[in-house]
């Protein structure tokens, strides 16, 4: 099963280690290396692949992983651009808060009458 281009291009930057792992799975899974962990060399990043009973689609699976977390990274977040309320915005918040002070004003207790 041959990867595909930008994963061929991208184990050569990784060092995969096979291992046994645990859970669901039975025997074949607790006697063999088919889990894989890729572990990206030039930033550290490591990403595992367990789902598969076979070490080759772990193996693709765990590249495709680190493939993405790499781009996500290279990916600059949109720049927010600061933008002024509108005056209907304002005199909308202005008439709200009028509102709002007159049912506070209404809470207080009557004067007693004498």
């Amino acid at each position: 099963m041959a990867l595909p281009e930008h994963l061929q291009r991208l184990l050569a930057e990784c060092e995969v280690t096979p291992f046994k792992s645990s859970g669901p799975g039975g025997q074949k899974k607790n006697k063999t290396e088919s889990s894989v962990r890729v572990k990206h060399l030039p930033s550290g990043l490591v990403r595992i692949a367990t789902e598969s009973r076979s070490q080759i689609r772990n193996r693709e699976a765990a590249l495709q992983r680190v493939f993405d977390t790499l781009e996500a990274r290279r990916r600059k977040p949109k720049p927010r651009v600061a933008t002024k309320p509108s005056r209907a915005a304002k005199e909308r918040r202005v008439e709200t808060k009028r509102r709002t002070s007159v049912i506070k004003r209404q809470r207080t207790r009557p004067a007693d009458a004498e």
